[in-house]
């Protein structure tokens, strides 16, 4: 966690990459903190992402030294709105959204990249939910998402020591998709990203939700949830389009719709 006065004006940046969305969580002088300016940023460019039917997936990084380091005390006490940070780590993103972690993700800085699908570790990079050596736990979805991740054996090391992993452990564990070169998780995060965006946008964002709806449901319940995507992705024009486009051996099209 870290404690910090500043205030930022672009706390989050965004830049658009064919159909990728980059978004930079941009306080790199507090180690990208959450306050009320990056909490709302994040939120917009997501909300962006999601409403955009000329994107197809995102990726989350931070600038300079790390990716998060978890909440900014002072802006903490001084009542700055961080809810919107909180709606999104229990929700997320309607689109697939990749983490791309550099230095460090730590405490909610961890819990943030873990609302993201897929995680993307630099050579080196540290994990861990630290907040039981400051007398508190991890309160942002922490205790919730890390088990689905890493399993509870692990999470639950991680929790009851607060211990970081590097990131060839969270390679090991399940935490990370891929360990890049010291500095290369954004080209490799956007490369996943690029993959995805190949892809039948409304099939994508589908498919992610359905993933999700499979943890905990019994199958009548996933069918429950199955039946209207279907309803929606089965009669969209680019259902039209990817049949169309393998019987011509061409690209297909996608619009989103």
């Amino acid at each position: 966690m870290t404690d910090t006065t500043d205030t930022d004006a672009n706390a989050v940046l965004t830049e658009r990459r064919g159909r990728v969305l980059l978004i930079t969580l941009n306080r790199p002088d507090a180690m990208n903190a959450i306050n009320g300016a990056l909490s709302s940023g994040l939120v917009a460019a997501v909300e962006e992402l999601d409403s955009d039917d000329s994107l197809t997936a995102g990726v989350l990084t931070g600038s300079g030294r790390g990716f998060c380091s978890g909440m900014d005390l002072k802006a903490f006490a001084r009542g700055e709105d961080i809810g919107p940070m909180m709606t999104f780590i229990k929700e997320g993103s309607k689109k697939p959204l990749i983490g791309a972690v550099e230095g460090f993700a730590l405490a909610g800085g961890l819990e943030l990249a873990l609302a993201c699908d897929l995680l993307v570790a630099g050579d080196g990079a540290k994990f861990g939910i630290r907040e039981v050596k400051v007398g508190l736990f991890a309160a942002g979805g922490g205790l919730l998402n890390l088990p689905i991740r890493v399993g509870i054996t692990k999470a639950m090391e991680m929790a009851l020591t607060g211990d970081a992993i590097l990131a060839d452990e969270a390679l090991a564990a399940g935490l990370v998709s891929g360990v890049a070169p010291a500095g290369g998780a954004v080209d490799s995060a956007l490369a996943w990203a690029e993959r995805i965006a190949a892809n039948a946008p409304l099939a994508v964002a589908a498919s992610k939700q359905l993933i999700k709806a499979a943890a905990g449901s019994t199958p009548d319940e996933f069918y429950e949830v199955q039946g209207p995507l279907m309803g929606t992705v089965f009669t969209s024009n680019d259902a039209k389009e990817g049949p169309k486009a393998f019987a011509e051996k061409r690209s297909p099209e996608w619009t989103g719709t």
